[in-house]
């Protein structure tokens, strides 16, 4: 029978590796000069500290796109309870008239059959983009949008088209509906 030869491999020093490991790296202890710049790219320089570069000043603010206000007053809930009221799909609008002079301002009643806060969240938000759209102008006045529990459901375009019946139906007689 014949033998057949491996090459032998020899394993590797411990002793080697350990040396290596303990090994110290040269580290120079001197400070750098008084007068040298710090290593800084400009880009990171605080906008308000000396030496970098003065930046113009703002020219004003950018113009109100679309804006619709809180409502904060107690006697405007009050009076919203009393207000003509829409009703559409899964919303209702009750809505007072006010004078042209100031944007619209509106609160939402979702309650909790509507669904989880997460849920609830996002109707908020989808009602909030379909009242800012400026396809679609909001008459002045104060608005309160109720959500049933279907309203979670619908779709963006079913959403806006249910909100516009609801608002066009909740204008006082006689007034059109677009303000």
């Amino acid at each position: 029978m014949a033998r057949i030869s491996t090459p032998s491999v020899e394993p590797a020093r411990p002793v080697a590796a350990a040396e290596e490991a303990m090994s110290e790296a040269y580290v120079p202890t001197q400070q750098p000069q008084a007068g040298e710049e710090a290593r800084v790219p400009q880009t990171d320089v605080h906008p308000g500290r000396k030496g970098g570069a003065p930046s113009p000043p703002a020219q004003g603010s950018n113009p109100a796109v679309r804006l619709i206000w809180h409502v904060e007053h107690r006697e405007l809930f009050l009076a919203l309870r009393s207000a003509r009221r829409g009703r559409s799909g899964p919303l209702s609008v009750a809505r007072l008239p006010a004078d042209a002079a100031g944007p619209p301002r509106v609160a939402f009643a979702i309650g909790r059959k509507v669904g989880g806060a997460v849920e609830r969240n996002r109707l908020r938000r989808r009602l909030r983009a379909l009242l800012r759209d400026p396809a679609r102008p909001l008459p002045p006045g104060t608005y309160l949008v109720a959500a049933a529990p279907g309203a979670t459901s619908a779709g963006f375009d079913e959403l806006a088209r249910h909100l516009e019946v609801a608002v066009a139906r909740a204008q006082p007689l006689g007034t059109p509906a677009d303000g």
